[in-house]
């Protein structure tokens, strides 16, 4: 079977994800590259795992979380749906099991709070993990501006963890927050969509979602 490490390893993937991260670059975007999609895929299986989840299905979350941003190499705009289809093309090559493919691709074409539904375990697991990667390292050597309020916020962000409560009840998203670099009202500004997502995320796979920063909860 098709594993993550196979997918991970894959020059031609590997390729599509440094380029796609470029064209986010030159658009002045933070870091989409092998940092964010590898904690991306590591916190969907995570969450998975957590909640019990086949291992397999958890493997297939994984591999959605490494591909989920490849279709920024076709443009910003509705990426999560040509990702979608960039993966299909990829996984197919590979002659990966249709039912699988069909788990992975419908997961990436959810996963933007634009368009993004919750509609499966994958797709939910996906978007915590990726609404939840905000970090300093994701913005770019040499282009933090703190005019710029993405700059602002993932620049101030000193971790970000989701932390999954051991009666399996509960998703928290749990941020350590310099104040002084942005306020949470910043935060708010730009990530309140994604944190609405999150919620209808986590409703998906029958816990409750909370957020916390700086040890206040507010959601």
């Amino acid at each position: 079977m098709i594993n993550y490490e196979v997918i991970k390893s894959d020059k031609d993937i590997r390729t599509y994800i440094s380029e796609a991260d470029a064209s986010l670059s030159a658009l002045g975007y933070s870091e989409h590259s092998f940092g964010h999609v590898t904690v991306v895929a590591m916190r969907a299986a995570s969450v998975l795992e957590w909640l019990g989840y086949d291992e397999r299905i958890v493997e297939l979350a994984k591999i959605a979380g490494y591909l989920h941003d490849i279709g920024n190499v076709v443009n910003r705009v509705d990426h999560s749906q040509s990702g979608a289809l960039i993966a299909f093309r990829l996984l197919d090559k590979y002659g990966m099991d249709a039912k699988e493919i069909s788990t992975i691709v419908t997961a990436i074409g959810n996963h933007d709070e634009g368009t993004g539904v919750p509609v499966s375990a994958v797709a939910a697991a996906l978007i915590l993990a990726d609404k939840s990667d905000v970090r300093r390292t994701r913005v770019r050597a040499g282009k933090y501006e703190p005019s710029d309020i993405h700059d602002r916020v993932n620049y101030s962000a000193i971790s970000s963890e989701l932390v999954l409560s051991e009666d399996k009840k509960q998703v928290t998203l749990v941020l350590r927050v310099d104040t002084e670099i942005s306020s949470i009202m910043d935060y708010f500004e730009i990530f309140l969509v994604r944190m609405k997502l999150c919620r209808s995320a986590a409703e998906r796979l029958g816990v409750t979602f909370k957020l916390s920063i700086n040890g206040q909860q507010f959601i």
